[in-house]
């Protein structure tokens, strides 16, 4: 054991730094959802549902280009330079958004914010589970995940105070304030002790492995054994180890998933104001649908994690999925306004829950060589379903399908993620 001194730190730190970039992240991509209503109303900008879908589209369309780029690129130049980077990048985005003239504006501006913000989560994830005790993965996986969750609650709630009286510009403004974090992240957070071994600075990694209480001697095993002639496979990195014979079937399955969990995660964000208002709510009460969607995800990242680091996770997405598409189905009926609450409540505990596991599952299955391309690949693809997700929305609230249809089209992605759990691969 490298354990030479006591830590001066809890690996606690590590989580509350990671957590507090992805509220950020989480603000950023309920913002819109927050203001589409206002953006629809707006002077001179005539947007039309269907435009309103596409500009919500492009935001991740930039995530996708982001979490392309940043997968691999976090293998290489370490987690913490990413994480600093994404958050300066979004605070001078919400500062452009802020000052959008036209659509057109708007949707660039949207897109080139998703670039910088799509690096955070894979850097994130990494490094939350890397300092985290290897019984406690998932859990710390969500206490991280749940930041994106806090960052809707926290969007929601400044749009139920401000938006009326102030404009939708004054909460894009405010995320420029998210810059004053850099500070404590310059200080507090860590390089990843595994990124540092790769890459064979080993002074530094024992530092920080003594810090944290980390076990250097077993991440100097793990690396040799990546490195053994007698394993081509562990013997390769990035993109090249994800797609090789030991992990290709799981990445595919999981990026399946992701893909339906994100169409239903951003579609519900982007339109569920404005699918609420459209079945009779005023715009307070439909900010307040977002605020519960969002509290749901919270009980289901934590509860989610508890459950999987003891039962696995492959035994909670399933429960989960079942519970975000009965929910969203239960949605499209005429419901009384508690049971309608908890509709709402178990539509963002099985899509933004299930995707915390997704995530916990990835990072927990693979290795580290290839760890921060696992998750940004899976993810990536899986933005192609977030990028449908508001454009299907659009669509169908500028469509005559009729109320139900709203819900119908976010249900039937989360059975379809129900059916693939039972065939992902036994963790290694």
């Amino acid at each position: 054991m490298s354990r030479t001194t006591a830590p001066v730190r809890s690996s606690l730190w590590v989580v509350i730094l990671c957590f507090l970039t992805l509220v950020a992240d989480g603000y950023d991509l309920i913002v819109y959802g927050a203001t589409i209503p206002h953006l629809m109303e707006e002077p001179g900008w005539n947007l039309s549902p269907a435009t309103a879908g596409m500009i919500g589209s492009w935001t991740l369309v930039g995530l996708m280009v982001g979490l392309v780029v940043a997968g691999p690129l976090t293998d290489r130049i370490g987690r913490r330079k990413l994480l600093m980077t994404g958050v300066l990048w979004f605070s001078i985005g919400s500062i452009v958004c802020a000052l959008a003239t036209s659509p057109t504006f708007l949707g660039a501006a949207r897109f080139l914010t998703g670039i910088g913000m799509g690096g955070v989560v894979p850097s994130a994830v990494a490094l939350s589970v890397e300092y985290a005790p290897k019984n406690r993965r998932q859990l710390y996986n969500a206490l991280t995940l749940t930041g994106y969750s806090v960052g809707g609650v926290v969007c929601a709630l400044l749009a139920i105070e401000l938006l009326h009286q102030h404009g939708w510009r004054m909460l894009y403004a405010l995320g420029a304030f998210y810059a004053l974090i850099l500070p404590v992240m310059y200080v507090f957070l860590p390089e990843s002790v595994d990124f540092l071994v790769s890459r064979d600075r080993i002074d530094e990694a024992r530092k920080l492995a003594a810090r944290y209480a980390l076990d250097l001697d077993q991440i100097l095993q793990d690396k040799n054994a990546q490195r053994s002639p007698h394993d081509i496979a562990h013997a390769a990195s990035g993109y090249r180890l994800v797609l090789s014979r030991e992990f290709r079937t799981t990445i595919l399955l999981l990026a399946v998933m992701a893909f339906c969990v994100q169409l239903i995660i951003y579609g519900l964000n982007a339109w569920l104001p404005q699918l609420m208002r459209a079945a009779g709510y005023p715009l307070g009460s439909s900010l307040q649908f977002l605020l519960v969607m969002q509290l749901g995800a919270v009980v289901g990242m934590l509860s989610g994690a508890w459950m999987a680091d003891r039962l696995g996770s492959r035994h909670v997405m399933l429960p989960f999925l079942l519970i975000g598409g009965l929910s969203l189905i239960a949605l499209s009926q005429k419901l009384d306004s508690a049971w309608l609450m908890l509709a709402v409540f178990g539509a963002g505990l099985g899509s933004i829950g299930t995707s915390s596991l997704i995530y916990g599952h990835i990072a927990a299955h693979f290795p580290t060589a290839c760890r921060g391309s696992a998750l940004g690949g899976a993810q990536a693809i899986g933005r192609f379903g977030s990028i449908l997700g508001p454009m299907i929305g659009g669509w169908i609230v500028g469509s005559n399908l009729g109320l139900h249809w709203n819900f119908y089209a976010f249900a039937i992605p989360a059975i379809i993620a129900a059916t693939i759990v039972p065939l992902i691969p036994q963790s290694r």
